[in-house]
């Protein structure tokens, strides 16, 4: 059967669209059973956030879920609704799909997803250069409240893979129906919830009619599809069985990422063996330096994690030390702010910040102001008597995303600092990321998770299950959204994530006494 023949009984959503070609088919196949809990709570996040841009734009006509969806999303097209939220469109031609927003222009109605990531970044500085017309060339964007496309100097668009192909479904969708504008643009609405990104959906609609055709091929049985390690497989319930498959291959794919490997294949290093032996040019088509992928694959040849990418390992050390970690619940707030303090070469321990009202709650205020009082003092104190002082974290995004949160949220309350106070202690130089930190210094073949490369170091978490979506898990019942459970049960997960937590400061301190120390020199290096 000709690939653009195939049928399914399983018609193509957006999501299918992205990511592992071979894990789509095995669910195809055999779909899994049990939910993901961390997919589940994913998926509750991303809720919350579209319930709260929902509730913030006017003027909606809102499509109530369930039985007889697709039938009202048509009914408010044709009665001309201005803007149709959660619209169900009708399955044909093998696809099927939703957009949590249509937005009707003159001749029809365009798609605007909202979506639980960043789409743009601010930006300041010099305008971009002008086009071959002399106007100002840069990213379009639309108020909230009203479809009005505008050149926006302010940000710069990130290019999500998996938004543009889903906005070109959804305007497949549209033209299936006959309800599409002619003008083939779409939006995107990101975790800001400042404004629409206005994408032209008519470039990608190509790519998106190669992309359509081969998924649906795939879950039709027509094309076959092989193993290769990528990001996704990190979380995916297949990879236990794909990865005996890899290592009995010794597939080359195990040490290069899914950027590198096709170039790899292409010059013919179809295994890990044969690019630690390789010593040719730089093959093209494969944009990590050749020198780290064949470190790497030595690597694991022999056991090793991370790969060192001098002969010297630097970081940063002071007199007064501080590891800092914070827990949050979804977008509701940080609940726990944890630290790790070390003076003088002396660790004095751990000590928590954390509110058990489930948050948002105005309790948040007195924990983060509790938290930022204890940091600031130990660096004060650092400064007076003379002594250099930092303060580590690991992925400075998540803890920078809730300090500026909360002085923002919490403006005004007893010993929260202002905002400005915040933005210059995380620009400063005693603010250090370990997440880059390790970057900078190691080739790591898991990746630079915590979990991943402490263990390198000799550190290993007291509970097995720890992560910050079993977090999360804990937390609902320790603080009593899931009903059902006594005092007795929520005293242990509370117990459980103070654990964890005091793990994961304690963690990125093992980590950087390790990059200090002359066991570091035992791992590989780049280019020996």
């Amino acid at each position: 059967m000709n690939i653009n023949e195939a049928t399914t009984t399983n018609p193509v959503s957006a999501g299918s669209l992205t990511g592992c070609r071979h894990r789509l088919a095995l669910e195809a196949r055999a779909p899994q059973g049990e939910p993901d809990p961390g997919m589940e709570l994913r998926v509750e996040a991303a809720a919350v956030f579209r319930a709260s841009v929902r509730d913030g734009l006017p003027g909606l006509t809102v499509i109530a879920p369930g039985e007889g969806a697709v039938r009202r999303t048509l009914a408010a097209m044709e009665a001309g609704a201005d803007r149709i939220w959660n619209a169900v469109l009708p399955t044909a031609h093998d696809r099927r799909g939703h957009s949590e927003l249509l937005v009707r222009l003159a001749d029809g109605y365009i798609p605007v997803i909202v979506v639980n990531h960043k789409t743009c970044d601010p930006v300041s500085g010099s305008r971009p250069a002008p086009g071959p017309d002399g106007a100002p060339r840069g990213p379009v964007t639309s108020p909230l409240e009203r479809w009005e496309p505008h050149e926006d100097q302010t940000v710069r668009v990130r290019q999500h893979r998996g938004d543009q192909m889903r906005l070109a479904h959804i305007t497949r969708m549209l033209q299936d129906t006959g309800f599409a504008s002619r003008t083939l643009l779409g939006g995107s609405i990101g975790v800001d919830g400042a404004r629409i990104v206005v994408h032209e959906v008519g470039p990608l609609l190509a790519a998106y009619d190669e992309r359509f055709a081969d998924r649906r091929a795939v879950l039709a049985g027509v094309v076959e599809t092989e193993p290769v390690r990528v990001a996704e497989c990190r979380r995916c319930p297949w990879w236990p069985q794909c990865a005996q498959t890899l290592t009995l291959a010794r597939d080359v794919s195990l040490v290069a990422d899914g950027r590198s490997a096709p170039g790899l294949r292409e010059a013919g290093i179809v295994t890990v063996d044969q690019l630690a032996e390789y010593e040719g040019p730089q093959p093209e088509d494969v944009p990590v330096p050749i020198a780290d992928l064949r470190a790497m694959a030595r690597a694991w040849r022999d056991g090793q994690v991370l790969v060192r990418r001098r002969p010297e390992v630097t970081v940063r050390r002071a007199d007064v030390e501080v590891d800092v970690d914070m827990e949050s619940y979804q977008e509701y707030g940080a609940y726990l702010w944890g630290t790790w303090l070390r003076r003088d070469g002396v660790e004095l321990g751990y000590r928590p910040f954390v509110t058990w009202d489930p948050v948002p709650t105005r309790d948040e205020a007195r924990s983060f102001a509790e938290f930022w009082a204890f940091l600031m003092d130990r660096r004060a104190e650092a400064h007076a008597t003379g002594r250099t002082f930092a303060a580590y974290c690991y992925s400075q995004n998540a803890e920078n995303k809730w300090l500026l949160a909360s002085a923002d949220r919490f403006v005004g309350e007893p010993g929260v600092p202002v905002r400005r106070a915040v933005e210059e202690f995380i620009a400063s130089p005693e603010w250090v990321d370990m997440f880059d930190a390790v970057g900078d210094s190691f080739l790591s073949l898991e990746g630079r998770g915590l979990k991943k490369v402490a263990p390198v170091a000799g550190f290993h978490w007291r509970d097995a299950e720890a992560g910050g979506e079993a977090s999360m898990l804990w937390y609902r019942v320790g603080v009593g959204i899931d009903g059902g459970f006594g005092d007795a049960e929520r005293a242990v997960q509370r117990q459980r994530i103070l654990e964890y937590n005091e793990d994961d400061v304690k963690a990125t301190a093992a980590l950087r006494a390790f990059m200090s120390s002359d066991r570091v020199l035992a791992l590989p290096v780049v280019g020996a």
